[in-house]
């Protein structure tokens, strides 16, 4: 049996309890859409952080092993195809062209590409995989992609292409960050410490 109270805001669409009624289930959704916002966000900083420990360990590899932004130039070269220049490497790894060049060195010397000249500009000098190179690329691709379908066994298409698109989202955030305010003057007296 319901209340009088409840029975007359049904009956009265502009009494408060009717009004609550109508705001009720917009304002649960909203609190529930922040909390997820802020769950996706925790999640976002610790793959962000695991990402940037996998590159931090690049730093402690030895003789021929590869590191993982040496691997994004090798994929560069293959999804490519052909010869890349410096510039164009540095280009779409969105690194700058001395690291690039470095890695490349390192590359060559470990027979994962090749460098000379380009055929139609003899100033310019390209990078081309070699099959060892490809070999590298294939084996990594495999392993990845074995633990890649591992994580997400489970989840359906369409959770899948929601992923994809938040994903694609914050990745065309962080291309395009928001301009901050400008660095605020010391006040007059103030000196500036390091």
């Amino acid at each position: 049996m319901s209340s009088p109270v409840a029975d007359s805001s049904s009956e009265d669409p502009s009494s408060p309890l009717a009004f609550a009624d109508r705001q009720a289930p917009s304002a649960e959704p909203a609190e529930a859409r922040e909390a997820q916002l802020i769950e996706l966000g925790t999640a976002f900083r610790r793959v962000f952080r695991t990402l940037s420990r996998l590159r931090g360990r690049d730093t402690h590899l030895g003789g021929e092993e590869l590191s993982h932004a040496q691997f994004e130039l090798l994929i560069e070269l293959s999804e490519r195809g052909g010869e890349l220049s410096v510039g164009e490497l540095a280009t779409a790894a969105r690194m700058s062209p001395a690291t690039v060049t470095q890695m490349l060195e390192h590359l060559a010397a470990c027979g994962h590409v090749e460098r000379a000249r380009s055929d139609s500009d003899r100033r310019v000098v390209v990078s081309r995989l070699t099959p060892l190179g490809a070999g590298k690329i294939e084996a990594k691709r495999a392993a990845w992609h074995e633990r890649w379908e591992a994580a997400l066994d489970g989840l359906d298409a369409s959770e899948l292409r929601a992923a994809t698109r938040v994903l694609a989202r914050l990745a065309a955030m962080f291309e395009n960050p928001p301009a901050g305010p400008p660095c605020a003057e010391p006040a007059a007296g103030e000196e500036h410490r390091r």
